[in-house]
């Protein structure tokens, strides 16, 4: 049995719960998945199976699960000129599966235009396996090759062509078709698993070189940019074919299509052999037409094949050779290296790559790919029939959830993909305006069916609100409104497909198109909601009805405002939210930006008071523009932090009733506010007389009671109703009969009107908004700051801190104050990262801010120039960089005059170029402090890095993800006075920053969550199976490539290694590396982390020097990420330190582990557990090296902390003070021999004196330790008594909760060394404590 200190599971760091599953156990290498359904599961249920059909999930409300019975066969496939093969299949999958396992396989690949028969007939492609009559065990598939037509010889030219790059990394690097890039095996040296060439040979120490590269040293300065993407030997992939292109002399003509020519292509092959072949409805083979005259005469010999790399390889004796050897490679490669992420990932660097002749990127760059939108052939697609249909599908049992889900999650990754495209069309100016007279800031386009429109405030709508600002937050305030709607998912209700995409220094808004929207005037198609916000107002029963559903979810309150003619108007979200019914007939809602109430911090009302505890943070601030709202995530915080108030509210009343027997609770007045403080404090006053016990009786009475008023149960006596009822009104709950509390979302929007303004329920739902304000200021905040401190949240970078802010609902606009605060905090030092990070953000942010404007003054021709001249500004230390405008050679002076290039920005265009480091800096200092209140004072970027400890590298890092910049990958000087650090050459692209929804796969989320709490529970075997059936249910939605799926091998890998299955935990921790690469990107703070947990795993594999790569790989990333000065860099080096401490590289391991003392000793203070077993380690090295004074030194200051802090009878202060006489001894010995030797000269018996090396055992052992992992032997007896005890404590815990959350406690791990090193994907169990 294993007790894990304080660490629920390596989550990301702040990332949220979520994991997703790869279900690639049954694929050999030869057979990959396949993006949108991943290929052949066979043990999907194994273990379910036997149990009969239903099994029970426990997740809260014990909701039944049917499990898929899925158990594969085994079919046989008969394929043209090779041998027949076997090919595992499951009854579930479609037979196009089948045709996608094929055209991925080594030998079959090259076939694209065929049919699978059964006994001589075909079967249809879309039809189950399952629903095959005849189809079994040991059926014989064959494959039958099918004449083609334009479109299959298309499909296989781009296939042919895929096949031929499949290596080439270029398409990750300039983010196209979801490709992204992947570093892993190159550390690695290919595959860790079984099939790798790491079988363990005995141990390896004689061969490993230990030591890192210069600038992974401890203490360098150098921050090389180089090794972010390293180039393989082999980065110039084997070249099959010089050029493979659409010949000129297409389409065929009339008399040529009547002899089956489909289309002609133009070949030029590496021996320097130009041929020109014929796609004809049989196949390929060469014709006799050159590049100028037209002979389409098949040629002699003609080489007529079906396929075309059969012919290719008979023209071509080094295409044959090259192109086997390329597959080879090909599926060699992991298949998570292959397959498509479900959004694009864009690389910031990109080395230099030569441009190479592509048909087929050349003709998507013609057609924009609009003739053939993906598999619908001549047609563009309806996206806003495919978003609704495929919410309508059945959702009664999980098969029909599932494939609920995953069409839902297919088309929104397809929809995210076309409007991105889009949008990046419409700025370009490759999209004509829907209304080309209009100005160009006022235009709006359609393209691909997808209405797009600009961010910048048209007709004065949002004049009140705050102009151009508030037209620039309101999609995303409406995207998180649309996210908020879909989570809901009412049956009936539809919401638009949206995608926010900053492309240029422009927002857009793609939006699908509502049926029949554009043919009429708004005002006839809004009958619910207003289009003026709130003068004219008008509602619908239906609309009611629907909204109503979603409003206990969602906190909405149903009011009524009045409209332009003072009727009162019932309303059930706020007034900009639209009805409108579709020519489908279908109802939507749209423009959804004010779902969440408005935030008062940032909205000052005439005659308002906030609460004390915001006045005294200096809050209601001014801010740029009305339509601050809080975010749906404090809303919840808000609502289940007052929930447990009501509970103890309740439970107080209960006792004092049964303590007194006298009428009510003295203690609840009209006045809410004193009665809550008086709870708070009895109920602080009650646990620690530690009535615990008491409480939580009251507390499961007031539940039972709160329950059986709310189910309206006659029989509940007056005096407990009055306590619910004093209960609710004092959290300001709607209902006064159960808890219900929810928001107004007009009550201070400007233009509203409500009938009496001083009735007392307006004056509890203003309360209840101020209460919300407060709460973030005095709960949320400090308990971010606080988790930040114990170091349970490790955010590395300015998105991992924004995350980590967003989980607690906490918005962007106070990062300043919480920079503020960390700087006031008592623990300054432990928060020195945040506080770095926090002042990075501010910088880069407003940096943003002011590129935005800037760029939308760039022509296109001059952008390159432009955004390097900004980066220079920004980050180099060269004083007057001087922007050289594109030269005028190419533009003839007579027309220049003539035509204006249509431009969306200012006029003049050229006002970027006279930008200096002083005017930028000043500007940014002062958006600094107009948007987010923040003094940054300095001149130019050598002061900011100065005054705030910064590093240049972090900063180009964060600026260029924010604004999609991609930069050439080479070291960047920005120190040197004489020549500035950018020139136009090394901006190498601008890539969009999309926002979008992500759908959640919900049945694989709960089998999630239930696995974490088993396992958190010590029932690790059942928590196991639990989340092997969450990562089917997680590929079943959303394929095999996803960050949930990433979570769950993680989570999995984990498990498998403290049952010790050490090669499954490298198997799946290898996967999740993969995946965190790939989905998030190769420096993203979560690929860090999941780059050591496999580190660890490959050591206890005997993998090390594999480790010690994968540790300094992680190491790299995060100095450039961040820097050295991070509380995870101590981690990271106690891990390089150890494992060089067992390669016997005594004076490395030193550099590592001292560094590791240092940094602990910052961030946990010098007192801690921590700093006490980081001087245990170094004294293990100087022991090992013979230097006993310095080992003493260290030990004695381990031995102190561990007395202090646990007291001696501990059993780490023992061990410690036996280590410390082991010590002495050997250093007497010492001291004996060299007195020895200085009397007798050479002649002196000397005894050999023991210097041990490590084994390799009690270094994994120490490994375990600092990473927080624990294994304790225990007889099944104790194991049930643990379980007891663990099941007793979530009792208490589950009542105690509202302690906890107020007192902050989490349970003591059973190891103090591992103090505190949490990053849970759920809070950390207690069964430590019990164990």
């Amino acid at each position: 049995m294993v007790s894990k200190t304080d660490e629920a599971c390596p989550a990301a760091g702040g990332r949220g719960q979520g994991g997703e599953p790869g279900r690639e156990a049954a694929h050999s290498s030869g057979m990959p998945l396949v993006n949108g359904d991943s290929g052949h599961r066979h043990s999907e249920a194994e273990n379910h199976s036997e149990k009969g059909d239903e099994t029970r999930v426990d997740d809260g409300n014990e909701q039944e699960v049917i499990v898929i019975q899925d158990t594969g066969f085994t079919v046989k496939i008969y394929a043209p000129a090779i041998e027949p093969f076997d090919l595992q299949v499951s009854p579930q999958e479609m037979v196009q599966e089948i045709h996608q396992v094929l055209m991925d396989r080594e030998d079959t690949c090259h076939r694209t235009c065929f049919s699978l028969q059964l006994d001589g007939n075909v079967l249809d492609n879309f039809s189950e396996l399952k629903s095959i009559e005849g189809l079994q065990e040991g059926s014989i598939l064959k494959v039958v090759e099918e004449p083609y037509t334009v479109r299959e010889a298309r499909i296989h030219v781009r296939h042919i062509r895929d096949l031929l790059k499949s290596l080439d990394p270029s398409d990750s690097y300039n983010g196209v078709d979801c490709n992204s890039l992947s570093f892993l095996s190159m550390f690695t040296e290919g595959d860790l698993g079984e099939g790798g060439k790491h079988k363990r040979k005995g141990s390896e120490l004689e061969q490993i070189d230990c030591t890192p590269p210069e600038h992974i040293l401890p203490g360098s300065k150098e921050r090389p940019l180089l090794f972010l993407q390293p180039q393989t030997k082999e980065s110039k992939p084997v070249q099959c074919l010089k050029v493979l292109t659409m010949s000129g002399w297409n389409p065929p003509p009339g008399n040529r299509k009547m002899h089956g020519d489909l289309m002609y292509l133009y070949v030029v092959t590496t021996e320097d052999r130009h041929v020109s072949i014929t796609a004809s409805t049989r196949g390929f083979y060469t014709n006799q037409s050159t590049a100028y005259s037209f002979n389409p005469k098949p040629a002699n010999p003609s080489f007529l094949s079906h396929s075309l790399v059969e012919l290719l390889s008979q023209i071509s004796p080094t295409f044959k050779k090259n192109f086997a050897a390329l597959q080879k490679k090909r599926v060699q490669r992991h298949p998570f290296e292959r397959i498509a992420t479900p959004f694009q990932v864009y690389s910031w660097t990109a080395p230099a790559v030569d441009h190479t002749m592509d048909c087929v990127r050349a003709e998507d760059a013609y057609t924009s790919r609009l003739g053939y939108e993906e598999h619908i052939p001549g047609q563009t697609r309806d996206w806003n029939e495919e978003l609704q249909t495929t919410r309508e599908l059945p959702r009664k049992n999980l098969p029909d959830r599932l494939l609920r889900e995953r069409a839902i999650f297919k088309v929104h990754s397809d929809f995210t993909a076309a409007a991105t495209r889009g949008a990046m069309a419409v700025i370009d100016g490759n999209v004509m305006a829907i209304n080309p007279g209009e100005e160009t800031k006022m235009q709006m386009f359609i393209w691909n069916n997808i209405f797009f429109s600009l961010g910048f405030d048209v007709r004065d709508h949002y004049k009140d609100l705050g102009g151009d600002n508030a037209a620039y937050v309101a999609p995303t305030n409406d995207l998180n409104g649309v996210r908020a709607y879909n989570a809901v998912d009412v049956e009936g209700l539809y919401t638009l497909g949206t995608v926010v995409v900053d492309y240029r220094g422009y927002r857009v808004t793609a939006q699908s198109i509502i049926p029949g929207i554009l043919e009429r005037e708004q005002e006839q198609s809004v009958i619910y909601g207003s289009i003026d916000f709130g003068k004219t107002v008008v509602s619908h029963p239906k609309y009611l009805e629907l909204l109503e559903k979603t409003a206990r979810p969602l906190k909405i309150q149903k009011h009524s405002v009045l409209n332009d003619k003072n009727e009162e108007v019932e309303l059930c979200s706020s007034v900009e939210c639209k009805g409108i019914i579709g020519n489908d007939s279908r109802h939507y809602i749209l423009d959804l930006l004010r779902t969440f109430p408005p935030d008062l911090n940032f909205l000052p009302v005439e005659g308002e008071e906030l609460p004390e505890e915001c006045s005294k943070m200096g809050f209601p601030k001014e801010h740029r523009h009305r339509l601050s709202c809080l975010r749906q995530e404090l809303i919840e915080a808000f609502v289940e932090h007052r929930y447990l108030l009501f509970m103890k509210l309740a439970a107080l009343q209960l006792m004092q009733q049964k303590a007194n027997n006298q009428e009510g609770c003295p203690t609840v007045t009209e006045n809410s506010s004193s009665c809550t403080t008086d709870v708070m404090e009895s109920s602080k006053s009650m646990s620690e007389d530690g009535k615990t016990e008491e409480n939580l009786s009251g507390l499961d009475q007031a539940r039972n009671l709160a329950e059986s008023i709310a189910s309206e149960d006659g029989t509940v006596d007056p005096k407990s109703k009055e306590v619910i009822l004093n209960a609710c009104k004092a959290v300001g709950s709607v209902s006064s009969a159960s808890f219900d509390i929810r928001f107004n979302p007009d009550i201070f929007s400007p233009g509203v009107r409500f009938h009496d303004t001083g009735c007392d329920e307006l004056q509890k739902q203003k309360q209840l908004l101020k209460d919300a304000a407060a709460f973030l200021l005095s709960c949320q905040i400090p308990s971010l700051i606080k988790d930040c401190a114990s170091h349970t949240v490790l955010p590395m970078d300015g998105a991992t801190l924004a995350e980590a802010m967003r989980q607690r609902g906490i918005n962007i606009r106070y990062m300043a104050k919480i920079v503020e605060l960390v700087s006031k905090s008592q623990a300054r030092q432990q928060l020195d990262h945040i506080y770095k990070l926090g002042v990075t953000e501010l910088i880069t942010r407003s940096a943003k801010h002011i590129f935005k404007i800037y760029l939308q003054g760039v022509e296109l021709s001059g952008l390159s120039v432009a955004i390097s001249h900004f980066l220079n500004c920004f980050l180099s230390s060269f004083p007057n960089p001087i922007a050289h405008l594109p030269t005028d050679e190419l533009v003839s002076k007579k027309k220049r005059n003539k035509r204006r290039p249509r431009h969306l920005g200012n006029a003049d265009n050229t006002t970027w170029a006279s930008t200096t480091p002083q005017e930028l800096w000043k500007n940014i200092s002062h958006e600094a402090k107009s948007y987010f209140s923040f003094n940054i004072d300095c001149e130019n970027v050598d002061q900011a890095v100065e005054k705030y400890g910064l590093q240049k590298i972090s900063l180009l890092r964060e600026i260029c993800v924010k604004l999609g910049i991609q930069i050439l990958l080479k070291e960047y000087n920005f120190d040197s006075r004489h020549r500035p650090t950018f020139t136009e050459e090394d901006i190498l692209n601008i890539f969009p920053v999309v926002k979008h929804v992500n759908p959640k796969a919900s049945d694989a989320f709960h089998f999630f969550q239930s696995g974490q709490s088993k396992v958190q529970q010590g029932f690790l075997k059942e928590g196991c199976e639990l989340i092997n059936e969450a990562l089917n249910l997680f590929n079943n939605v959303y394929g095999a490539m996803h960050m949930e799926i990433c979570a769950c091998l993680r989570l999995l890998a984990w498990l498998n290694y403290i049952m010790a299955d050490y090669n499954e935990a490298l198997n799946n921790q290898q996967k999740a590396v993969l995946m965190s690469e790939r989905a998030l990107g190769v420096d993203h703070p979560n690929t860090i982390q999941e780059y050591m947990h496999l580190a660890l795993y490959c050591f206890a594999n005997g993998q090390l020097s594999t480790a010690l790569k994968l540790l300094y790989r992680s190491r790299y990333l995060l100095i450039l990420v961040y820097g050295e000065d991070h509380p995870e860099m101590a981690l990271l080096d106690s891990n390089i330190g150890l494992v060089l401490h067992g390669v016997m590289e005594y004076e490395l391991a030193l550099r590592f582990l001292e560094s590791a003392l240092a940094i602990n000793g910052k961030y946990h203070g010098a007192k801690s557990l921590k700093v006490a077993l980081s001087h245990h380690l170094v004294a293990c090295v100087y022991e090992s090296k013979g230097e006993f004074r310095s080992a003493l030194q260290h030990e004695k200051d381990g031995y102190t902390i561990y007395k202090n802090q646990l007291g001696e009878s501990h059993e780490k202060s023992k061990e410690s003070s036996e280590y410390l006489k082991y010590l002495t001894q050997q250093a007497v010995a010492l001291q004996r021999m060299m007195n020895e030797i200085y009397k007798n000269g050479s002649n002196a018996s000397i005894l050999p004196l023991k210097f041990t090396a490590p084994s390799m055992s009690s270094v994994l052992e120490q490994l375990n330790v600092i990473n927080g992992i624990l294994f304790i032997p225990f007889s099944q007896k104790e194991l049930e008594n643990l379980r007891a005890e663990v099941h007793r404590r979530q009792q208490l815990n589950e009542a105690s909760k509202s302690e906890e959350q107020e007192d902050g406690t989490e349970g003591e791990g059973a190891d103090p060394d591992h103090e505190e090193k949490s990053r849970p994907i759920t809070k950390p169990s207690t069964e430590q404590a019990s164990a």
